[in-house]
């Protein structure tokens, strides 16, 4: 019943998500308001919804190692097995926009849920700062989104079309009622996830908060999976990275943000989290810089590097969880040989390229 549930509320959510990016986009385009505005905001923030649907419902409920396990561990799946999975299928492109300002922002945010988790909690006023940093985020976007080229705006006009004269989504009460059932999918759909991740955190043994970094991160990611793939296959690769990187802008400010003010006290944050997960979510972060500097794709060495150090990651979680002998001899090793390592190949092949293009 437990795995039913799971499953039925990954469904539910990922539908939810679905019905709500349509119905909201839909609706932007019938006031007038550009694909391009549509695509950077509604739908890229409508991928997060399912995150956003759990968190808040974790965070109401006291479940906070959910709460933000969830959002942690979904920062870290995006970047590294949907960018690493997307790459593997073709070398993404990543617009000049994405490494001057997306990214850095990610990094941002990343380093400013770090500095107001050191406290051990994450409150009100923290989560209030947030989400006032993503309000006036978008109202950049939008404003931004009046000088971009006229190349971008025809491939999100492609991506992002307004509904043909006799589609069955045209009308603004239709557009309405989408909205509604995919709010009330995304309820439902979190109510039964966190139940069933709670009961699966007991019957394992395991922490809410592993079950929060792993199955319920993976499971509400599964949008930015879809859409980022399917981008990719279509020749739109620069939109596979633009959405992952500002879903993960939004889960932060954005989920994390609201789920602290609705939450009855402070967001507790873990040891575990602050010594660990934390700095692996930023890590991530800043490993996207120089990847994306160099030449301005990912390259499909580089995505399965990503899904290598995904692996990595969830073993070293696993490991964890079961305390395992191994843990402390595969932490070494992590730490001494795998990640110096990679970084200097990183800085190396960042360094060979800055070179070759002042030449």
């Amino acid at each position: 019943m437990t795995l039913a549930m799971f499953a039925l509320g990954l469904v539910t959510l990922v539908a939810g998500a679905q019905l709500l990016v349509r119905g909201a986009s839909r609706l932007a385009l019938s006031f007038g308001i550009s694909p391009l505005v549509v695509g950077l905001t509604v739908v890229a923030f409508g991928t997060s919804a399912p995150e956003l649907a759990v968190s808040v419902r974790s965070s109401w409920d006291g479940q906070v190692d959910i709460a933000l396990g969830n959002v942690v561990g979904s920062n870290i799946f995006n970047v590294l097995f949907i960018l690493g999975l997307s790459a593997l299928a073709a070398p993404l492109v990543v617009a000049p926009q994405l490494i001057r300002q997306e990214v850095p922002l990610m990094i941002a945010a990343s380093l400013l849920a770090f500095g107001l988790a050191l406290d051990g909690g994450i409150g009100r006023a923290d989560g209030a700062l947030m989400f006032g940093l993503l309000l006036a985020y978008t109202a950049f976007l939008v404003r931004q989104s009046r000088r971009e080229s006229q190349a971008t705006q025809d491939e999100f006009a492609q991506e992002f079309a307004a509904p043909a004269a006799g589609a069955w989504d045209r009308h603004w009460a239709v557009q309405l009622a989408l909205i509604g059932g995919g709010l009330a999918l995304l309820v439902l759909g979190a109510n039964w996830l966190v139940d069933a991740a709670v009961s699966f955190a007991r019957a394992l043994g395991l922490s809410e908060m592993v079950i929060g970094l792993t199955i319920v991160a993976a499971g509400t990611s599964l949008p930015e999976v879809a859409t980022s793939v399917v981008a990719t296959l279509r020749g739109e690769r620069d939109i596979a990275v633009g959405n992952v990187i500002g879903s993960n802008t939004f889960n932060l400010l954005g989920v994390l943000g609201l789920s602290s003010l609705v939450a009855p006290q402070a967001l507790a944050v873990a040891p575990a989290m602050l010594s660990f997960d934390l700095p692996v979510m930023i890590g991530v972060a800043l490993a996207c810089l120089p990847i994306f500097f160099t030449g301005h794709v990912i390259a499909r060495w580089e995505g399965a590097l990503f899904l290598a150090y995904y692996a990595a990651y969830m073993a070293y979680l696993l490991l964890a969880a079961q305390r395992h002998d191994l843990l402390d001899s595969y932490g070494t090793a992590m730490a001494t040989v795998v990640l110096p390592l990679t970084a200097v190949t990183l800085a190396v092949f960042a360094a060979r390229h800055w070179r070759a293009r002042r030449r």
